[in-house]
């Protein structure tokens, strides 16, 4: 029996990438002797001559940046102040024009603004009875096709309009914050994986409180070096593998007066230097009730990939740790909303062509993993993945795929999983529930629809995607009708 259509509504309005939105970023061109030069250029200017030119580029950038002298003084001691005797006795005008010729703007978003996922948003005051104000995460990605993840805001009315909050014109790239607590357990675990225990490693650790900081664990690694026997190319590749390890996992932290539409997580560490990629949010409520937002991604440093887990209360204070374990590796890893039975669930495409459901007791370490969809129709022959976090529903748990047919096209499907087995998939649909149409084909990366994340409101499914990997909309679907369709007539 042919089952009837199902009615998808697309959004005529599209999210488009917004090159006026730049960050700052540190500009060291060259090595010490180029950053010599220009320093010493700069301290022989006059200091007529340094209140003009700092004049000018204060006319020229204020407008852009809140607090674009700040910017310079950081950039100033990170760049300049190491090579400067005594830093502070530099006149703060010389300072920040210093500090200025250490800067450069960089448009996050001038090449695309795509792969989107959806969650509630944590503050709901203020909203009438029925809407759902909501935040969308989205790969900016910009020169050199290096990936951030960018934030719009907006609502979902009870009849299922939505409308988008106004962009800030202005965008925060936080510091990151290296003196968080280590746990020396986890770090232990996390050395062992990665082939970098050996006796220094240990000694270290032995060292160290069971709680630790980034430099706590500095001065360590140099005093255990120093006081110890070890070959001496031993403690320099053990210790560059500690601290690259620590580096790894970090906070971020912007401003609680800034608006999420100014929140930017650009890539920070050697492990993400060429991308933050396909973030994947999920509202995840604890056996304990309590609510913590986790984002799934991808860090890319242009050779290798690194699956790693954020987590935020309020998208303004950001904890980045490593994934660990056999299973974590790939793309596409996307959190249960909620513990089963106890256990932390993820699913995955752990081997790059097939979904796999993983169970874990700890929410940073994954060595289970399970087969739970192979490649079945036409449309996913190459593979099938993920399109965000499962959804909780009562005919089970809907999981929004997509799969990757003939030339390359990207569709978005549906499976249902059982509630209180996820392991077994009740249904799946035969064919695309989304398939790039003629005014979504055309793009950076064509015949590509695609999701990292979908919401239900009022029974309807909000499902975000991406055009050809360059820009974004939404499509709806009443989930009544998806569930009975595909319980009705597309069984496994």
């Amino acid at each position: 029996m042919q089952p009837p259509p199902l009615t998808v509504t697309r959004m005529p309005e599209h999210l488009i990438s917004d090159d006026r939105r730049v960050i700052t970023r540190p500009f060291v061109p060259g090595g010490e002797d180029r950053v010599l030069k220009i320093i010493d250029r700069v301290l022989a200017l006059s200091e007529a001559e340094v209140a003009a030119l700092l004049k000018r580029v204060l006319k020229n950038f204020v407008p852009r940046h809140k607090n674009i002298e700040t910017v310079f003084e950081d950039h100033f001691r990170e760049v300049a102040g190491e090579y400067l005797g005594h830093p502070d006795r530099t006149p703060r005008p010389r300072r920040l024009l210093i500090g200025a010729y250490f800067t450069m703007e960089y448009a996050i978003e001038a090449a695309a603004l795509f792969n989107p996922s959806i969650v509630p948003h944590p503050d709901q005051s203020g909203v009438p009875a029925g809407e759902l104000r909501f935040i969308l995460s989205l790969r900016a990605t910009g020169e050199g096709h290096v990936s951030s993840v960018a934030f719009r805001t907006g609502l979902i009315t009870s009849d299922h309009k939505i409308t988008f909050d106004p962009v800030s014109r202005f965008v925060e790239a936080a510091k990151k914050v290296r003196d968080r607590d280590y746990h020396k357990h986890t770090f232990f675990l996390k050395l062992i994986e990665m082939g970098a225990y050996n006796d220094f490693t240990g000694d270290v650790l032995d060292r160290l409180d069971e709680e630790f900081v980034y430099s706590e664990l500095v001065r360590t690694i140099q005093a255990t070096g120093r006081e110890s026997s070890f070959d001496q190319e031993l403690v320099q590749t053990t210790g560059d593998k500690i601290r690259w390890l620590a580096r790894s996992n970090y906070h971020l932290s912007f401003p609680e007066d800034c608006d999420v539409s100014e929140v930017v997580i650009y890539p920070v560490t050697e492990n993400e230097s060429r991308g933050i990629e396909d973030a994947r949010f999920v509202r995840f409520i604890d056996d304990d009730g309590s609510v913590m937002y986790y984002g799934t991604y991808t860090a890319y440093n242009g050779f290798h990939i690194l699956p790693q887990l954020l987590e935020t209360p309020d998208f303004h204070s950001f904890k980045i740790n490593t994934l660990n374990g056999q299973f974590a590796q790939n793309k596409g890893a996307a959190l249960f909303p909620r513990r089963i039975d106890g256990w932390y669930m993820m699913i995955s495409r752990v081997d790059g062509e097939n979904l796999y459901i993983m169970p874990s007791s700890n929410l940073r370490f994954w060595n289970d993993a399970q087969p739970l969809q192979t490649p079945k129709y036409p449309w996913e022959f190459v593979q099938i993945g993920n399109c965000g976090s499962p959804l909780e529903t009562d005919a089970g748990w809907l999981m929004l795929t997509h799969g990757v047919g003939p030339m390359r096209e990207y569709c978005i499907g549906a499976s249902l999983l059982d509630l209180e087995d996820p392991t077994r998939v009740i249904a799946q649909t035969k064919e695309p529930l989304l398939a790039p149409n003629e005014r979504e084909r055309e793009g950076y990366v064509p015949n590509v629809v695609y999701s990292c994340g979908a919401l239900i409101h009022n029974d309807v499914l909000i499902m975000p995607y991406a055009m050809s990997d360059s820009a974004t909309s939404i499509a709806t679907i009443s989930v009544p009708e998806l569930l009975e369709h595909m319980l009705r007539y597309e069984g496994v």
